[in-house]
């Protein structure tokens, strides 16, 4: 028998983040296509949500899930009944883990879903000796950074400006020490 990898989640049954498997990567494709279009629909460019291919765009959540690039790279899903409603990709490193994403479908927003995955992932990262965690969040994605800053997180001061083919989009970088408490859970 094995231990919980998530020791700090609990509740019903209804509920739960668990690691990706195979069979999610369409429904992780679709929550990622639903949020961008509805979320961040002002900060992607029109063609990146337009020409979106869902089907590619599940294989590569499916490579992600079944070949990852190191042990240190998991993709997790928040589940509610049987639906896959959320998720969330992590590199985890000696020092530092960095949250590529972690997304919710809107409809299934303020059910705590986003706060299982962040909790999950700070799992992961305690348990492989992490002591810092990362995210860049889109500097004017408000709703994600009163997400991160209510769970702790702050901006480092480092920014990064990407190359969307239209508009730059500039983001800056937040994250949070793993003290003690993180790690004795």
């Amino acid at each position: 028998m094995t231990s919980n990898p998530f020791p700090r989640l609990t509740g019903s049954a209804d509920v739960s983040v668990r690691p990706a498997r195979a069979g999610d990567a369409a429904a992780i494709a679709r929550v990622q296509g639903v949020t961008w279009r509805t979320a961040y629909r002002t900060l992607l460019p029109a063609a990146v949500l337009d020409e979106w291919d869902e089907a590619a765009v599940a294989d590569s959540w499916l490579a992600a899930v079944t070949a990852p690039p190191s042990a240190g790279h998991r993709v997790l899903v928040a589940v509610e009944r049987e639906a896959v409603v959320g998720f969330a990709a992590v590199a985890t490193g000696p020092e530092a883990a960095e949250i590529s994403t972690l997304l919710v479908e809107p409809r299934w927003g303020r059910r705590g879903h986003g706060s299982r995955l962040l909790a999950a992932v700070t799992d992961l990262a305690s348990a492989d000796g992490t002591t810092r965690l990362e995210v860049w969040l889109a500097e004017s994605d408000q709703a994600s950074a009163d997400f991160y800053e209510s769970a702790g997180w702050a901006p480092d001061g480092w920014a990064r400006t990407l190359d969307t083919g239209s508009a730059p989009l500039r983001e800056l970088r937040w994250h949070v020490e793993l003290g003690e408490e993180d790690t004795d859970r």
